[in-house]
């Protein structure tokens, strides 16, 4: 059940999800097996040992609360994925986002969404239909959500201004990026919202942004792609939706415009072809406030019914059988043959340690983590 944090629990939960090689399934693991943020950190130093690296270093106490005072001075706070204003779709991901800032109208988190983006140097019908999809979903009572790019996100926002949107950056919520949409980002603090889960003052930096991604497209019931070239963020935003059980819908265009190339690709790919807001609503209206299916959701496994004499047994093997390429993880379990609470104990250490990195798919392999 959602509950709010004490303002300790708050700085515990900031400390352990900022603490290097902590990311949203480690914190989630780690949570799931200890209870507590608190129980967590003082358990980290041990499990980072046992996974053969030092011990990081979680931000002190000091640095967190200063972070909070500053955010509220903003008119902003930070919400964590356990309370009630958390959004219900990033609340149901596999893992959720530990904790979210938000400056503007937290209400606007706890409506239906859906997601518009596109290329950034979109064309001038591409941001008029976009503004227009947008405003028109917003007068059907939809949040649009996206990631205050330049082109297609800055005329999606521009459009469900008056009835409510919500930016996704990649930085702090404090920082406005791109620069030119100075003016935008105060009408979005004022009039809707903006959210992040970088600590605050970050720049954005190119590895910040498919997390910034995934929290948009994991929001939202449905990720509506307006001009996206091949191998561009939008077709990530939407190979992450999919991935999450969301609807994806595209807008056509000419083959002549590398800008149409990925649209016309998801749309081959089963995407629903739109060119209005009805062609997305009329997929949409069926699920809206019903719950979010998200595949393969289940409690992540803490491993302390195992004692650490039956973890180190397995070990050898777990270690053995990863490499520089991408495993999922139920293949490790079927390629050692080992209980899975194991193997996930095992992968929690290593990741502590800073030696394994986490993709998509649930997969693993040796390398720097990242979360």
């Amino acid at each position: 059940m959602p509950r709010a944090l004490t303002e300790i629990e708050r700085v515990r939960w900031l400390q352990l999800s900022r603490t290097p090689n902590v990311g949203p399934v480690t914190f989630a693991q780690l949570l799931a097996r200890f209870g507590s943020a608190e129980k967590a950190l003082a358990e980290v130093p041990r499990l980072a040992r046992r996974g053969g690296g030092a011990p990081p270093k979680p931000p002190d106490a000091a640095v967190i609360e200063d972070e909070i005072a500053a955010l509220e001075k903003w008119g902003g706070k930070f919400i964590a994925s356990c309370e009630p204003d958390f959004p219900k779709g990033l609340a149901g991901l596999d893992a959720p986002p530990p904790v979210i800032s938000v400056l503007g109208h937290p209400h606007l988190l706890r409506r239906e969404a859906v997601a518009i983006v596109g290329a950034r140097n979109a064309s001038a019908l591409g941001r008029k239909l976009a503004q227009t999809l947008a405003r028109d979903l917003g007068d059907a009572g939809l949040t649009v959500v996206s990631g205050m790019a330049r082109g297609i996100d800055t005329a999606a926002h521009e459009g469900a201004l008056e009835s409510g949107t919500v930016a996704v950056v990649a930085g702090g919520v404090d920082i406005i990026y791109p620069p030119e949409n100075k003016l935008l980002y105060a009408r979005l603090i004022a009039e809707g919202a903006v959210i992040s889960e970088m600590p605050l003052s970050e720049a954005p930096q190119a590895r910040h942004f498919p997390r910034r991604n995934r929290i948009v497209s994991g929001m939202a019931r449905g990720v509506v792609v307006v001009e996206a070239a091949e191998g561009s963020g939008s077709l990530i935003t939407a190979r992450m939706a999919l991935e999450q059980n969301r609807e994806v819908f595209a807008v056509p265009g000419s083959p002549l415009d590398p800008r149409a190339k990925g649209a016309n690709r998801l749309i081959r790919d089963g995407a629903t072809l739109t060119e209005s807001a009805a062609d997305v609503l009329a997929v949409l209206a069926p699920i809206l406030g019903s719950g979010f299916d998200e595949p393969g959701r289940q409690a992540p496994s803490s491993g302390a019914s195992l004692s650490e004499a039956e973890i180190d047994r397995v070990r050898g093997a777990v270690e053995e059988a990863l490499g520089p390429a991408p495993v999922s993880i139920d293949e490790l379990i079927r390629l050692t043959d080992a209980p899975a609470q194991a193997v996930l104990a095992i992968l929690l250490e290593l990741e502590l340690a800073g030696k394994l990195t986490r993709h998509p798919g649930n997969a693993v392999s040796w390398g720097v983590n990242s979360g």
